[in-house]
């Protein structure tokens, strides 16, 4: 038989809590609100059929594939789900052999089908970054199926003409014989005029009839097949009509047949792949069960948490009712932590304060994580998986308690006490109450003490101060409260763990207006103890609150110092920022000044070089003019590029030596170059005129400048040497790498003035040093 159940738990599991403690918790409820993020009815009752689990692995798998499906989610990935139809009554009647299928129940399966093809490619799709919910998918009945059926059925269900020959030739002749047959009736209708007959062709038990008034019954024979509710019109099929009729009928039925064979030619086709629509039924059910959850937890803003069955700790961060945040109502979260030597935790304070609803939401968490279904939980909580859970919430809070209501609590706390050990969960509110306050006290007292020494997570709310003094001082057993406004005398459902909490009872009436002489003697009718415990309380309060303003102070002066701090770093990346732009600009600058120097000195050079070479080329003393001429415009040319340079921040200083380099007067780049040694310029020779004296330096140090560098301030130097007649100069690259040497040598190989040039000796700098002599 096929397994067509739709189960969220698997079975084996639903022995974690008994349907009455599932039902105290509202665990229904619950899941109806993660079932409303189904996209069909199959997906919704899946989520509705779960039930806790006790094992671990069931329940780890479980939860990470909800939070790769929520990641998924997250993304925009646009993966979802198919409302699938519910085709498990079909597929139970396809078990029985010689079943045919009904043209509604066909059309559901291929469109079921249909479905499953597209989760099943959606699947596939997203394998890679999501492989635990790709595991969900199942072996699916193959494309063939969906389209056989939309070839052969409507939309609506109908079969259609041409689904058979069979079937389209008995429809053909069926219209054919219906429209002979419709035409000769109302031929007849026309022959009998207005006194024989009136109205339209008319269908009376399967066959075709006209209407004639009872009066002319014996002008139109044939078979009366009714008559109308006054008996004044008879319906009368015509004997000529008869046989068109049978011939109609005959038709239909070749129909029918035509019909239910293409219906069994269709479910033979389907029948076996029964086993394989139902793994695709139940891969759908999966997937739109694991989609309504992770939905439900990203709506929740939740996070999945921890599940352990070693480490009994308990620690719930950010934890909230599910109900309260599914219906947007006041849902304060709360932090809850019990180690694993904290097996018992009393929670105490007034009436209203919301100590129910800590104890309900504690459990359904719980029952909800080990369902599978990640409620609204914040990062880092961790869940103990329980093997059994007991709850005993009731409305307890009445002075008028029965003695029956107190029988069933104590009924309640038997069971408890017979089953419960170390891996169970056990809620119960206001224990101890319904009797003798001291009567309750005790028994109460015994019952935590019996479960604390079983290791039983025992979570239980009280008003009874014995009850919080028993906390205080047994290992093991920890107070804690709902946080109750001092001010207001209302609930701020703030949990504080090992703090009892006041009941507020008398505060309570003097605020609803009870007479202050009740009150004062209802004060002193209260024990010693019971006084001393609230003032102690009070106290603790009082001193609490001063801790907390304390903090909250520190807490601002933290974030003013933050963001002072933040200022003040957005300010040093400002100031860092520009330095290094102003850098850069320097940089740029200095670039810029040193390529427009080189290209001064370049022009000045080669304009003394062409003056030089009409000059030794004058034979005349017309040509001799010229030369001079030319010579004079040169160093001319050269003194005003000089001038240029100075006047754009670049000096000619006057050490003894040629050098390029940074100034200091902030101006930017500077070319400094000098002549230490001036010597007068030879006269040209010339019959009329002489040519003006040049100061050139006698020696270049070129260390520390670049290749270009060195090349301009080397060209400007033997040029001015020669202009001033000079026979020879002493160049200074150093040592070092011998780049520079090699920058000279070439130079120098390429001018025609050079006559020679060498190293100079040791004591004169040896290969730091070279000596250059010109040509006469």
């Amino acid at each position: 038989m096929l397994a067509t159940g739709v189960t969220g738990t698997p079975s084996s599991f639903a022995g974690v809590a008994t349907p009455a403690t599932l039902g105290a918790l509202e665990f229904a409820t619950a899941l109806e609100v993660v079932a409303r993020h189904a996209v069909s009815e199959i997906g919704a009752e899946s989520v509705r059929s779960r039930v806790p689990s006790g094992s671990i692995d069931w329940i780890t798998s479980e939860l990470a594939t909800v939070t790769e499906f929520q990641r998924l989610l997250d993304s925009g990935d646009p993966f979802r789900p198919e409302a699938v139809h519910d085709i498990r009554p079909v597929l139970e009647k396809l078990e029985v052999m010689g079943n045919v299928l009904e043209p509604a129940e066909l059309f559901a399966v291929g469109a079921a089908t249909e479905a499953m093809q597209n989760v099943r490619a959606g699947l596939d799709r997203v394998a890679a970054e999501a492989p635990r919910v790709a595991a969900l998918a199942a072996e699916i009945p193959p494309q063939g199926i969906s389209q056989a059926v939309g070839r052969a059925l409507e939309p609506d269900g109908g079969v259609r003409d041409d689904a058979s020959p069979e079937l389209s030739k008995a429809r053909r002749r069926m219209r054919e014989t219906r429209a002979r047959l419709v035409a000769f009736l109302e031929k007849q209708i026309r022959s009998l005029g207005q006194s024989g007959g009136s109205g339209e062709v008319t269908l009376k038990s399967g066959r075709y009839v006209i209407p004639v008034r009872r009066d002319d019954r014996e002008r139109v024979k044939g078979i009366v097949h009714g008559e109308s509710s006054s008996g004044a019109t008879l319906f009368v099929e015509p004997p000529e009509a008869v046989e068109l009729g049978n011939e109609l009928n005959r038709w239909e039925s070749e129909e029918a047949r035509a019909v239910l064979a293409v219906l069994r030619d269709l479910t033979e086709r389907i029948r076996p792949y029964r086993f394989d629509l139902a793994a695709g039924l139940e891969m759908c059910r999966s997937v739109d069960d694991t989609y309504a959850r992770a939905r439900f937890a990203i709506e929740s803003d939740s996070a999945q948490p921890q599940v352990t069955d070693e480490e009994r700790a308990l620690c719930i961060v950010r934890g909230a009712h599910p109900l309260l945040v599914a219906e947007g109502g006041q849902a304060v979260p709360f932090d809850l932590y019990l180690s694993t030597e904290e097996h018992t935790l009393l929670v105490s304070g007034p009436n209203a304060g919301g100590k129910t609803v800590l104890l309900k939401a504690v459990g359904l968490l719980c029952t909800l994580v080990q369902s599978g279904i990640i409620p609204p939980l914040g990062k880092g909580t961790a869940i103990p998986v329980y093997g059994s859970l007991f709850v005993d919430i009731g409305d307890h809070q009445s002075i008028a308690a029965s003695l029956s209501t107190f029988s069933a609590h104590v009924a309640a706390l038997r069971e408890i006490l017979e089953q419960a050990e170390a891996k169970t969960l056990v809620l119960v509110d206001e224990l101890g109450g319904g009797t003798d306050p001291m009567e309750g006290a005790a028994l109460a007292g015994a019952t935590l003490l019996s479960l604390n020494d079983r290791g039983s997570t025992t979570i239980a709310t009280t008003h009874l101060s014995e009850l919080k003094e028993l906390a205080a001082r047994t290992e093991g057993v920890v107070n804690g409260s709902l946080e109750f406004d001092t001010e207001t005398l209302a609930p701020t459902y703030r949990f504080i763990k090992d703090r009892p909490g006041r009941s507020f009872g008398l505060a309570i009436a003097r605020r609803l207006g009870v007479p202050d002489d009740v009150l004062e003697r209802a004060e002193q009718l209260q024990p010693k103890e019971a006084r001393s415990l609230e003032a102690m309380l009070a106290d603790l309060e009082r001193k609490e609150q001063q801790l907390m303003c304390q903090q909250e102070q520190m807490s601002l002066q933290a974030v003013r110092l933050a963001k002072e701090s933040e200022t003040a770093e957005r300010l040093r990346e400002t100031l860092d920022s520009r330095d290094r732009d102003l850098r850069e600009r320097e940089k740029l600058a200095e670039r810029e000044g040193r390529e427009q120097a080189r290209r001064f000195l370049l022009e000045a050079r080669r304009r003394v070089e062409q003056a030089l070479g009409v000059a030794r080329a004058a034979v005349t003393e017309a040509t001799a003019k010229e030369a001079r001429r030319l010579v004079e415009d040169g160093v001319r040319n050269e003194a005003d590029a000089l001038k240029r340079l100075q006047a754009d921040g670049w000096k000619i200083k006057g050490s003894g030596e040629l050098r390029a380099g940074r100034g200091t007067d902030g101006s930017g780049s500077m070319l400094t170059g000098a002549a230490s040694k001036s010597t007068k310029t030879a006269p040209l020779t010339a019959p009329s005129s002489q040519l003006p004296e040049v100061d050139a330096p006698s020696e270049i140090d070129l260390r520390g400048l670049t290749g270009d560098e060195a090349e301009a301030a080397l060209i400007l130097a033997v040029d001015s040497a020669i202009a001033a007649g000079l026979p020879w100069i002493r160049i200074i690259h150093g040592k070092g790498t011998g780049a520079l040497r090699v920058r000279v040598t070439q130079v120098l190989k390429g001018d025609r003035r050079v006559a020679t040039f060498s190293l100079a000796p040791a004591e004169q700098g040896g290969t730091g040093v070279t000596i250059v002599e010109f040509s006469a």
